[in-house]
Protein backbone atom coordinates (compact mmCIF):
# COMPACT_ATOMS: atom_id res chain seq x y z
CA UNK A 1 0.00 0.00 0.00
CA UNK A 2 3.01 2.50 0.62
CA UNK A 3 3.48 5.25 -1.92
CA UNK A 4 7.11 5.19 -2.18
CA UNK A 5 10.07 2.33 -1.31
CA UNK A 6 13.73 2.35 -0.57
CA UNK A 7 16.01 1.57 -3.14
CA UNK A 8 16.59 -2.68 -2.99
CA UNK A 9 18.40 -4.51 -1.32
CA UNK A 10 16.61 -2.41 1.52
CA UNK A 11 13.26 -3.50 2.26
CA UNK A 12 11.55 -0.92 4.27
CA UNK A 13 8.36 1.14 3.09
CA UNK A 14 9.03 5.06 2.78
CA UNK A 15 5.98 7.07 4.12
CA UNK A 16 5.50 9.68 1.41
CA UNK A 17 2.57 11.99 1.06
CA UNK A 18 0.05 11.57 -2.09
CA UNK A 19 1.32 12.93 -5.66
CA UNK A 20 1.35 16.41 -5.49
CA UNK A 21 2.70 17.58 -9.21
CA UNK A 22 1.30 20.78 -11.46
CA UNK A 23 0.06 18.96 -14.69
CA UNK A 24 0.50 20.57 -18.15
CA UNK A 25 -0.96 17.95 -20.41
CA UNK A 26 -4.88 19.49 -20.47
CA UNK A 27 -4.47 19.37 -24.51
CA UNK A 28 -3.31 15.61 -24.77
CA UNK A 29 -5.79 14.43 -21.99
CA UNK A 30 -8.79 16.05 -23.85
CA UNK A 31 -8.16 14.84 -26.84
CA UNK A 32 -6.91 11.30 -25.71
CA UNK A 33 -10.25 10.02 -26.89
CA UNK A 34 -9.60 10.83 -30.36
CA UNK A 35 -5.80 9.41 -29.89
CA UNK A 36 -7.10 5.95 -28.80
CA UNK A 37 -10.03 5.70 -31.24
CA UNK A 38 -10.40 2.39 -32.64
CA UNK A 39 -9.83 3.78 -36.01
CA UNK A 40 -6.73 6.05 -35.05
CA UNK A 41 -2.96 4.84 -35.32
CA UNK A 42 -1.32 2.74 -32.69
CA UNK A 43 2.33 2.20 -32.73
CA UNK A 44 3.78 1.09 -29.29
CA UNK A 45 7.72 1.32 -28.83
CA UNK A 46 8.14 -1.24 -25.74
CA UNK A 47 11.04 0.22 -23.37
CA UNK A 48 12.72 -1.08 -20.49
CA UNK A 49 14.54 1.62 -19.18
CA UNK A 50 17.01 0.55 -17.30
CA UNK A 51 18.86 -0.98 -20.41
CA UNK A 52 18.02 1.38 -22.87
CA UNK A 53 21.02 3.42 -22.60
CA UNK A 54 23.44 3.59 -19.76
CA UNK A 55 25.01 6.75 -19.23
CA UNK A 56 28.39 6.08 -17.58
CA UNK A 57 31.42 4.00 -19.79
CA UNK A 58 31.53 1.44 -16.86
CA UNK A 59 27.16 0.47 -17.70
CA UNK A 60 26.76 0.65 -13.55
CA UNK A 61 24.51 3.56 -13.75
CA UNK A 62 20.95 3.76 -14.80
CA UNK A 63 19.29 6.97 -16.41
CA UNK A 64 16.74 9.02 -14.26
CA UNK A 65 13.54 10.03 -15.13
CA UNK A 66 14.74 13.53 -15.84
CA UNK A 67 17.50 12.43 -18.12
CA UNK A 68 14.69 10.03 -20.20
CA UNK A 69 12.87 12.99 -20.38
CA UNK A 70 15.69 14.71 -22.64
CA UNK A 71 16.52 11.44 -24.34
CA UNK A 72 13.87 8.74 -24.66
CA UNK A 73 11.14 10.89 -25.48
CA UNK A 74 12.50 12.95 -28.53
CA UNK A 75 13.94 9.49 -29.56
CA UNK A 76 11.05 8.38 -29.51
CA UNK A 77 8.67 10.97 -31.29
CA UNK A 78 11.25 11.20 -33.58
CA UNK A 79 11.07 7.17 -34.45
CA UNK A 80 7.11 7.92 -35.31
CA UNK A 81 5.58 5.83 -32.38
CA UNK A 82 2.37 7.09 -31.07
CA UNK A 83 2.98 5.47 -27.58
CA UNK A 84 5.44 4.08 -25.25
CA UNK A 85 4.91 0.79 -23.45
CA UNK A 86 7.47 0.81 -20.15
CA UNK A 87 7.99 -2.60 -18.99
CA UNK A 88 6.83 -2.64 -14.88
CA UNK A 89 8.36 0.51 -13.14
CA UNK A 90 6.29 -0.52 -9.86
CA UNK A 91 8.55 -1.06 -6.49
CA UNK A 92 10.19 -5.00 -6.99
CA UNK A 93 12.94 -6.13 -5.36
CA UNK A 94 14.44 -8.68 -7.76
CA UNK A 95 16.23 -6.99 -10.73
CA UNK A 96 15.71 -10.50 -12.88
CA UNK A 97 12.14 -10.29 -12.70
CA UNK A 98 12.24 -7.35 -15.00
CA UNK A 99 9.62 -5.90 -12.77
CA UNK A 100 7.51 -8.48 -13.50
CA UNK A 101 7.11 -9.52 -9.71
CA UNK A 102 6.07 -6.37 -8.33
CA UNK A 103 5.48 -6.18 -4.31
CA UNK A 104 4.63 -2.42 -4.62
CA UNK A 105 1.67 -2.09 -6.64
CA UNK A 106 1.59 1.73 -5.44
CA UNK A 107 5.53 3.05 -5.53
CA UNK A 108 7.22 3.60 -8.62
CA UNK A 109 10.55 1.92 -8.59
CA UNK A 110 12.94 4.43 -7.17
CA UNK A 111 16.04 3.83 -8.66
CA UNK A 112 15.45 6.51 -11.55
CA UNK A 113 13.92 9.13 -8.99
CA UNK A 114 10.64 10.31 -7.09
CA UNK A 115 7.21 9.93 -8.09
CA UNK A 116 6.99 13.70 -8.76
CA UNK A 117 9.96 12.95 -11.39
CA UNK A 118 8.02 10.16 -12.71
CA UNK A 119 5.16 12.40 -12.89
CA UNK A 120 7.42 14.79 -15.18
CA UNK A 121 8.19 12.31 -17.55
CA UNK A 122 4.70 10.86 -18.31
CA UNK A 123 4.05 15.10 -18.60
CA UNK A 124 6.39 15.58 -20.99
CA UNK A 125 5.72 12.25 -23.06
CA UNK A 126 2.45 13.61 -23.83
CA UNK A 127 3.43 17.36 -24.65
CA UNK A 128 5.61 15.86 -26.86
CA UNK A 129 2.54 14.02 -28.34
CA UNK A 130 3.88 10.68 -26.92
CA UNK A 131 1.25 8.22 -25.03
CA UNK A 132 2.59 6.53 -21.96
CA UNK A 133 1.42 2.80 -21.41
CA UNK A 134 2.95 0.65 -18.02
CA UNK A 135 3.00 -3.07 -17.69
CA UNK A 136 0.86 -4.00 -15.17
CA UNK A 137 1.15 -7.35 -13.14
CA UNK A 138 -2.37 -8.37 -11.01
CA UNK A 139 -1.70 -12.10 -11.95
CA UNK A 140 0.54 -12.91 -9.08
CA UNK A 141 2.91 -11.58 -6.47
CA UNK A 142 6.73 -12.51 -5.06
CA UNK A 143 6.81 -14.54 -1.61
CA UNK A 144 9.30 -12.26 -0.30
CA UNK A 145 8.21 -11.78 3.54
CA UNK A 146 8.66 -8.55 3.92
CA UNK A 147 6.33 -8.52 1.26
CA UNK A 148 2.66 -9.72 1.09
CA UNK A 149 3.39 -13.36 1.69
CA UNK A 150 1.79 -14.39 4.87
CA UNK A 151 0.88 -10.88 5.52
CA UNK A 152 -0.81 -11.09 8.97
CA UNK A 153 0.47 -14.61 9.06
CA UNK A 154 -2.18 -16.26 7.45
CA UNK A 155 -3.01 -16.01 3.34
CA UNK A 156 -4.30 -13.05 3.37
CA UNK A 157 -3.64 -12.17 -0.28
CA UNK A 158 -2.68 -15.48 -1.69
CA UNK A 159 -4.60 -18.63 -1.95
CA UNK A 160 -4.11 -21.01 1.40
CA UNK A 161 -3.78 -24.09 -0.80
CA UNK A 162 -0.54 -24.22 -3.23
CA UNK A 163 -2.58 -25.83 -6.08
CA UNK A 164 -4.60 -22.15 -5.94
CA UNK A 165 -1.98 -19.95 -4.73
CA UNK A 166 1.13 -20.96 -6.11
CA UNK A 167 2.42 -20.32 -9.67
CA UNK A 168 4.61 -23.08 -11.12
CA UNK A 169 6.12 -21.55 -13.61
CA UNK A 170 7.44 -18.44 -11.22
CA UNK A 171 7.55 -19.91 -8.19
CA UNK A 172 5.30 -16.97 -7.05
CA UNK A 173 2.10 -16.41 -4.67
CA UNK A 174 -1.70 -15.89 -7.18
CA UNK A 175 -3.32 -13.30 -6.13
CA UNK A 176 -7.20 -14.57 -4.65
CA UNK A 177 -9.24 -12.58 -6.39
CA UNK A 178 -12.35 -13.96 -5.02
CA UNK A 179 -11.86 -11.88 -2.41
CA UNK A 180 -13.22 -8.71 -2.18
CA UNK A 181 -10.64 -6.97 -0.43
CA UNK A 182 -7.79 -8.15 -2.82
CA UNK A 183 -9.74 -7.14 -5.85
CA UNK A 184 -10.13 -3.17 -4.45
CA UNK A 185 -6.36 -3.72 -4.01
CA UNK A 186 -5.33 -4.55 -7.28
CA UNK A 187 -8.29 -2.42 -8.64
CA UNK A 188 -7.48 0.90 -6.11
CA UNK A 189 -3.94 0.38 -8.09
CA UNK A 190 -4.76 0.45 -11.29
CA UNK A 191 -6.84 3.44 -11.04
CA UNK A 192 -4.43 5.52 -9.23
CA UNK A 193 -1.75 4.78 -12.36
CA UNK A 194 -4.43 5.94 -14.99
CA UNK A 195 -5.91 8.54 -12.54
CA UNK A 196 -3.17 10.06 -10.48
CA UNK A 197 -0.18 9.89 -12.88
CA UNK A 198 -1.88 10.22 -15.84
CA UNK A 199 -0.98 6.90 -17.53
CA UNK A 200 -2.59 6.12 -20.95
CA UNK A 201 -2.89 2.67 -20.78
CA UNK A 202 -2.13 -0.67 -18.84
CA UNK A 203 -1.10 -3.68 -20.20
CA UNK A 204 -1.71 -6.40 -18.27
CA UNK A 205 0.67 -9.00 -17.74
CA UNK A 206 -0.11 -12.91 -17.84
CA UNK A 207 -3.70 -13.14 -18.56
CA UNK A 208 -3.63 -16.41 -19.95
CA UNK A 209 -2.25 -17.58 -16.42
CA UNK A 210 -4.93 -16.30 -14.59
CA UNK A 211 -8.07 -17.91 -16.90
CA UNK A 212 -7.25 -21.27 -16.11
CA UNK A 213 -6.78 -23.28 -13.05
CA UNK A 214 -4.53 -26.02 -14.88
CA UNK A 215 -2.36 -22.99 -16.58
CA UNK A 216 0.64 -24.95 -16.83
CA UNK A 217 0.37 -27.67 -14.01
CA UNK A 218 0.48 -31.61 -14.10
CA UNK A 219 -2.76 -33.36 -13.55
CA UNK A 220 -4.19 -33.45 -10.79
CA UNK A 221 -1.93 -30.16 -9.94
CA UNK A 222 -5.23 -28.01 -9.94
CA UNK A 223 -8.26 -27.31 -8.38
CA UNK A 224 -11.50 -27.36 -10.25
CA UNK A 225 -14.13 -24.60 -10.46
CA UNK A 226 -17.54 -25.04 -8.40
CA UNK A 227 -18.86 -26.75 -11.62
CA UNK A 228 -15.87 -28.99 -12.19
CA UNK A 229 -14.22 -26.88 -15.02
CA UNK A 230 -10.70 -25.41 -15.68
CA UNK A 231 -11.73 -21.80 -15.74
CA UNK A 232 -11.01 -19.39 -13.54
CA UNK A 233 -14.41 -18.06 -12.74
CA UNK A 234 -13.09 -15.48 -9.97
CA UNK A 235 -10.21 -14.46 -12.43
CA UNK A 236 -12.83 -13.60 -15.06
CA UNK A 237 -15.33 -11.49 -12.69
CA UNK A 238 -12.22 -9.74 -11.73
CA UNK A 239 -11.14 -8.58 -15.32
CA UNK A 240 -14.14 -7.91 -16.16
CA UNK A 241 -14.57 -5.59 -12.37
CA UNK A 242 -11.71 -4.13 -13.39
CA UNK A 243 -12.28 -3.38 -16.67
CA UNK A 244 -15.75 -1.45 -15.75
CA UNK A 245 -14.46 0.51 -13.17
CA UNK A 246 -11.19 1.78 -15.57
CA UNK A 247 -14.17 2.61 -18.10
CA UNK A 248 -15.98 4.34 -15.57
CA UNK A 249 -12.69 6.60 -13.84
CA UNK A 250 -10.80 6.78 -16.78
CA UNK A 251 -12.84 5.90 -19.90
CA UNK A 252 -10.08 6.74 -22.45
CA UNK A 253 -7.42 4.56 -21.25
CA UNK A 254 -6.61 1.56 -23.05
CA UNK A 255 -6.69 -2.01 -21.46
CA UNK A 256 -4.43 -4.30 -23.34
CA UNK A 257 -4.23 -8.15 -22.41
CA UNK A 258 -1.30 -10.75 -22.97
CA UNK A 259 -3.27 -13.88 -23.05
CA UNK A 260 -2.47 -16.05 -25.42
CA UNK A 261 -5.04 -18.51 -25.81
CA UNK A 262 -8.37 -18.79 -28.08
CA UNK A 263 -10.32 -17.58 -24.57
CA UNK A 264 -13.69 -15.50 -26.44
CA UNK A 265 -14.55 -11.94 -26.06
CA UNK A 266 -11.29 -11.03 -24.35
CA UNK A 267 -11.68 -7.72 -26.32
CA UNK A 268 -15.78 -7.57 -26.16
CA UNK A 269 -17.62 -5.58 -23.65
CA UNK A 270 -18.29 -6.55 -20.19
CA UNK A 271 -22.11 -5.54 -21.18
CA UNK A 272 -21.83 -8.01 -23.94
CA UNK A 273 -20.26 -10.77 -21.73
CA UNK A 274 -16.66 -9.90 -22.69
CA UNK A 275 -13.51 -9.68 -20.66
CA UNK A 276 -13.45 -5.69 -21.63
CA UNK A 277 -10.04 -5.24 -22.91
CA UNK A 278 -9.24 -2.54 -25.13
CA UNK A 279 -7.27 -4.69 -27.06
CA UNK A 280 -5.30 -8.39 -26.75
CA UNK A 281 -1.67 -9.10 -28.11
CA UNK A 282 -1.64 -11.46 -31.20
CA UNK A 283 0.68 -14.49 -29.74
CA UNK A 284 -0.39 -16.75 -32.46
CA UNK A 285 0.59 -14.37 -35.26
CA UNK A 286 3.93 -13.75 -33.53
CA UNK A 287 4.69 -17.20 -33.10
CA UNK A 288 3.15 -18.52 -36.46
CA UNK A 289 4.99 -15.75 -38.28
CA UNK A 290 8.64 -15.38 -36.29
CA UNK A 291 8.47 -19.34 -37.40
CA UNK A 292 8.00 -18.79 -41.20
CA UNK A 293 10.59 -15.80 -41.58
CA UNK A 294 12.85 -18.01 -39.18
CA UNK A 295 12.79 -20.60 -41.89
CA UNK A 296 15.14 -20.79 -45.21
CA UNK A 297 13.35 -18.89 -47.83
CA UNK A 298 14.18 -22.26 -50.06
CA UNK A 299 11.32 -24.34 -47.81
CA UNK A 300 9.11 -21.47 -47.03
CA UNK A 301 6.61 -22.46 -49.65
CA UNK A 302 5.74 -25.51 -47.46
CA UNK A 303 4.94 -22.89 -44.66
CA UNK A 304 2.41 -21.20 -46.26
CA UNK A 305 -0.22 -21.40 -43.81
CA UNK A 306 2.22 -19.88 -41.45
CA UNK A 307 0.97 -16.91 -43.34
CA UNK A 308 -2.27 -17.13 -44.24
CA UNK A 309 -3.85 -18.63 -40.54
CA UNK A 310 -3.55 -15.23 -39.02
CA UNK A 311 -6.09 -13.48 -41.50
CA UNK A 312 -8.02 -16.67 -40.63
CA UNK A 313 -8.95 -15.10 -37.06
CA UNK A 314 -7.57 -11.65 -37.68
CA UNK A 315 -11.10 -9.75 -36.95
CA UNK A 316 -12.28 -12.05 -34.39
CA UNK A 317 -10.80 -9.91 -31.45
CA UNK A 318 -9.21 -6.19 -31.56
CA UNK A 319 -5.34 -7.31 -31.71
CA UNK A 320 -2.05 -5.95 -31.03
CA UNK A 321 0.58 -7.48 -33.05
CA UNK A 322 3.88 -7.63 -30.64
CA UNK A 323 7.32 -8.65 -31.33
CA UNK A 324 8.03 -7.92 -27.70
CA UNK A 325 10.72 -8.34 -24.93
CA UNK A 326 9.80 -12.38 -24.70
CA UNK A 327 11.01 -13.02 -27.97
CA UNK A 328 14.64 -11.66 -27.62
CA UNK A 329 16.17 -13.09 -24.39
CA UNK A 330 16.70 -16.10 -23.04
CA UNK A 331 19.01 -17.58 -25.99
CA UNK A 332 16.22 -16.70 -28.41
CA UNK A 333 18.63 -14.08 -30.36
CA UNK A 334 17.50 -11.10 -31.33
CA UNK A 335 15.17 -10.43 -34.60
CA UNK A 336 17.98 -10.03 -36.42
CA UNK A 337 19.82 -13.50 -35.44
CA UNK A 338 16.69 -15.32 -36.34
CA UNK A 339 16.94 -14.50 -40.07
CA UNK A 340 18.34 -17.14 -42.27
CA UNK A 341 21.29 -16.28 -44.80
CA UNK A 342 24.19 -14.71 -44.33
CA UNK A 343 25.25 -10.76 -44.52
CA UNK A 344 23.04 -8.29 -45.84
CA UNK A 345 20.57 -11.28 -46.63
CA UNK A 346 19.55 -11.37 -42.78
CA UNK A 347 18.77 -6.87 -43.21
CA UNK A 348 16.70 -7.46 -45.80
CA UNK A 349 14.47 -10.45 -44.20
CA UNK A 350 14.19 -8.26 -41.09
CA UNK A 351 13.11 -5.44 -43.07
CA UNK A 352 10.91 -7.39 -44.87
CA UNK A 353 9.26 -9.08 -41.86
CA UNK A 354 8.67 -5.24 -40.15
CA UNK A 355 7.28 -3.85 -43.41
CA UNK A 356 4.93 -7.24 -43.71
CA UNK A 357 3.75 -6.60 -40.25
CA UNK A 358 2.95 -2.90 -40.19
CA UNK A 359 0.93 -3.70 -43.61
CA UNK A 360 -0.88 -6.45 -42.10
CA UNK A 361 -4.15 -5.43 -39.43
CA UNK A 362 -3.62 -4.83 -36.16
CA UNK A 363 -1.94 -2.22 -33.69
CA UNK A 364 1.83 -2.76 -33.94
CA UNK A 365 4.40 -3.46 -30.76
CA UNK A 366 7.78 -3.54 -31.46
CA UNK A 367 10.25 -3.88 -28.54
CA UNK A 368 13.84 -1.42 -28.33
CA UNK A 369 16.54 -2.75 -30.60
CA UNK A 370 14.84 -4.20 -33.28
CA UNK A 371 14.70 -0.32 -34.94
CA UNK A 372 18.83 -0.74 -34.51
CA UNK A 373 19.10 -4.13 -36.31
CA UNK A 374 21.02 -5.37 -32.95
CA UNK A 375 22.87 -8.52 -33.83
CA UNK A 376 22.56 -9.75 -30.25
CA UNK A 377 19.61 -10.72 -28.08
CA UNK A 378 18.37 -7.92 -25.21
CA UNK A 379 20.74 -7.78 -22.30
CA UNK A 380 18.82 -6.24 -19.44
CA UNK A 381 22.51 -5.59 -17.55
CA UNK A 382 23.82 -3.58 -20.82
CA UNK A 383 22.26 -1.17 -23.06
CA UNK A 384 21.44 -1.14 -26.59
CA UNK A 385 23.90 -1.85 -29.67
CA UNK A 386 23.64 2.14 -30.05
CA UNK A 387 27.40 1.67 -32.31
CA UNK A 388 24.77 0.02 -35.45
CA UNK A 389 23.67 3.51 -35.80
CA UNK A 390 27.44 3.92 -37.27
CA UNK A 391 26.68 1.37 -40.21
CA UNK A 392 24.75 1.39 -43.22
CA UNK A 393 22.38 -1.53 -41.68
CA UNK A 394 21.60 0.27 -38.44
CA UNK A 395 20.95 3.17 -40.09
CA UNK A 396 19.04 2.03 -42.61
CA UNK A 397 16.70 -0.44 -40.20
CA UNK A 398 15.97 3.01 -38.30
CA UNK A 399 15.16 4.93 -41.19
CA UNK A 400 12.82 1.86 -42.14
CA UNK A 401 10.50 1.60 -38.94
CA UNK A 402 10.70 5.70 -39.18
CA UNK A 403 9.14 5.39 -42.47
CA UNK A 404 6.56 2.60 -41.47
CA UNK A 405 5.36 4.63 -38.51
CA UNK A 406 4.91 7.83 -40.67
CA UNK A 407 2.84 5.90 -43.09
CA UNK A 408 0.43 4.14 -40.50
CA UNK A 409 -0.04 7.43 -39.17
CA UNK A 410 -0.40 9.68 -41.92
CA UNK A 411 -2.16 7.16 -44.18
CA UNK A 412 -5.69 5.99 -43.19
CA UNK A 413 -5.97 2.65 -45.16
CA UNK A 414 -2.96 1.21 -43.07
CA UNK A 415 -4.82 1.96 -39.53
CA UNK A 416 -8.87 2.95 -39.38
CA UNK A 417 -9.89 -0.97 -40.42
CA UNK A 418 -7.13 -2.34 -38.49
CA UNK A 419 -10.15 -4.34 -36.22
CA UNK A 420 -12.78 -4.72 -39.59
CA UNK A 421 -12.79 -7.10 -42.47
CA UNK A 422 -13.74 -4.37 -44.38
CA UNK A 423 -10.32 -3.32 -44.73
CA UNK A 424 -8.45 -5.72 -46.28
CA UNK A 425 -9.15 -8.02 -49.34
CA UNK A 426 -6.62 -10.66 -50.56
CA UNK A 427 -5.02 -10.53 -53.88
CA UNK A 428 -2.73 -12.97 -53.81
CA UNK A 429 -2.26 -15.62 -51.35
CA UNK A 430 -1.97 -18.96 -52.77
CA UNK A 431 1.67 -18.02 -54.25
CA UNK A 432 3.31 -20.99 -52.85
CA UNK A 433 6.01 -21.71 -55.53
CA UNK A 434 7.05 -17.87 -55.60
CA UNK A 435 6.42 -17.38 -51.91
CA UNK A 436 4.36 -14.11 -53.00
CA UNK A 437 1.74 -12.47 -51.06
CA UNK A 438 -0.27 -9.76 -51.99
CA UNK A 439 -3.16 -7.88 -50.35
CA UNK A 440 -5.21 -4.36 -49.80
CA UNK A 441 -5.74 -2.07 -47.32
CA UNK A 442 -8.83 0.42 -47.34
CA UNK A 443 -9.38 3.55 -45.58
CA UNK A 444 -12.32 6.05 -45.95
CA UNK A 445 -10.45 8.32 -48.14
CA UNK A 446 -11.05 5.95 -51.12
CA UNK A 447 -7.12 5.51 -51.45
CA UNK A 448 -6.13 1.67 -51.39
CA UNK A 449 -2.49 0.35 -50.34
CA UNK A 450 -1.03 -2.47 -51.84
CA UNK A 451 0.83 -4.29 -49.94
CA UNK A 452 3.45 -6.93 -51.73
CA UNK A 453 5.97 -9.17 -50.14
CA UNK A 454 8.46 -11.36 -51.56
CA UNK A 455 9.57 -13.72 -49.13
CA UNK A 456 12.54 -15.48 -51.17
CA UNK A 457 15.90 -13.66 -52.06
CA UNK A 458 15.51 -14.30 -55.56
CA UNK A 459 13.79 -11.18 -57.46
CA UNK A 460 10.96 -11.55 -59.29
CA UNK A 461 10.51 -9.87 -62.92
CA UNK A 462 7.05 -8.98 -64.47
CA UNK A 463 5.20 -9.85 -61.93
CA UNK A 464 1.53 -9.18 -62.67
CA UNK A 465 -0.76 -8.51 -59.72
CA UNK A 466 -4.61 -7.20 -60.03
CA UNK A 467 -5.88 -4.16 -59.02
CA UNK A 468 -9.32 -3.06 -57.69
CA UNK A 469 -8.60 0.55 -59.82
CA UNK A 470 -7.13 2.26 -63.19
CA UNK A 471 -4.45 4.35 -63.51
CA UNK A 472 -1.04 5.15 -61.70
CA UNK A 473 -0.02 3.20 -58.37
CA UNK A 474 2.70 5.55 -56.56
CA UNK A 475 5.25 3.39 -54.82
CA UNK A 476 5.28 4.75 -51.41
CA UNK A 477 7.82 2.27 -49.99
CA UNK A 478 10.32 -0.33 -50.75
CA UNK A 479 12.29 -1.99 -48.56
CA UNK A 480 14.88 -2.62 -50.80
CA UNK A 481 15.57 1.50 -51.34
CA UNK A 482 19.29 2.44 -50.83
CA UNK A 483 18.36 4.73 -47.81
CA UNK A 484 17.08 1.38 -45.50
CA UNK A 485 20.29 -0.41 -46.90
CA UNK A 486 18.89 -2.49 -49.50
CA UNK A 487 20.04 -2.83 -53.33
CA UNK A 488 18.44 -0.32 -54.51
CA UNK A 489 16.11 -1.70 -57.16
CA UNK A 490 12.03 -1.27 -57.43
CA UNK A 491 9.87 -0.08 -60.22
CA UNK A 492 11.21 3.83 -60.44
CA UNK A 493 8.35 5.56 -58.63
CA UNK A 494 5.26 3.38 -59.50
CA UNK A 495 3.35 1.70 -62.25
CA UNK A 496 0.61 2.54 -64.53
CA UNK A 497 -2.06 0.14 -64.85
CA UNK A 498 -2.96 -2.10 -68.22
CA UNK A 499 -5.97 -3.64 -69.29
CA UNK A 500 -5.56 -7.02 -68.47
CA UNK A 501 -7.68 -9.18 -66.51
CA UNK A 502 -5.35 -10.29 -63.73
CA UNK A 503 -6.77 -11.91 -60.12
CA UNK A 504 -10.19 -11.00 -60.58
CA UNK A 505 -9.62 -7.17 -61.58
CA UNK A 506 -10.12 -6.01 -64.95
CA UNK A 507 -6.76 -4.20 -64.68
CA UNK A 508 -3.43 -4.98 -63.57
CA UNK A 509 0.49 -3.92 -63.01
CA UNK A 510 3.75 -5.35 -63.65
CA UNK A 511 5.92 -4.94 -60.98
CA UNK A 512 9.50 -5.71 -60.37
CA UNK A 513 9.86 -7.64 -56.50
CA UNK A 514 13.73 -7.28 -55.70
CA UNK A 515 14.76 -10.25 -53.49
CA UNK A 516 13.28 -10.30 -49.76
CA UNK A 517 11.12 -7.23 -50.10
CA UNK A 518 7.99 -5.36 -49.01
CA UNK A 519 6.55 -3.11 -51.37
CA UNK A 520 3.60 -0.32 -50.65
CA UNK A 521 1.96 1.16 -53.38
CA UNK A 522 -1.12 3.37 -53.58
CA UNK A 523 -3.40 4.10 -55.76
CA UNK A 524 -3.11 7.92 -56.99
CA UNK A 525 -5.65 8.18 -59.56
CA UNK A 526 -5.89 8.86 -63.50
CA UNK A 527 -6.38 6.98 -66.13
CA UNK A 528 -5.14 2.84 -66.99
Amino acid sequence: FALASEIPPATASVVASPLDFEWHDEEWMARRSSFHAENAPLSIYECHVGSWRRPDKDGTRILTWDELKETLIPYVVDLGFTHIELMPIMAHPFDGSWGYQPLGLFAPMPRQGTPQQLASFIDACHQAGLGVILDWVPAHFPNDLHGMARFDGTCLFEHQDPREGLHPDWHTLIYNVGRNEVRGFLIASALMWLTQYHVDGLRVDAVASMLYRDYSRPHNGWLPNYYGGRENLESVEFLRELNHAVAEYAPTALMIAEESTAWPGVTRSVDSAGLGFTYKWNMGWMHDTLSYISRDPLWRRYHHDNILFGLHYAFSEKFVLPLSHDEVVHGKGSLLSRMPGEGGTRYAGLRAYLAFMWGHPGKKLLFMGAELAQWEEWDPHGELAWNMLDTPWGRGMHALVRDLNRLHRTEPALHQHDTHSDGFAWIIGNDTENSVFAWLRYGDDGKPVLVVCNMTPVPRIDYRIGVPLPGWWAERLNTDADDYGGGGTGNAGGRSTEQIVSHGYEQSCVLYLPPLSVLYLQHEGGAG
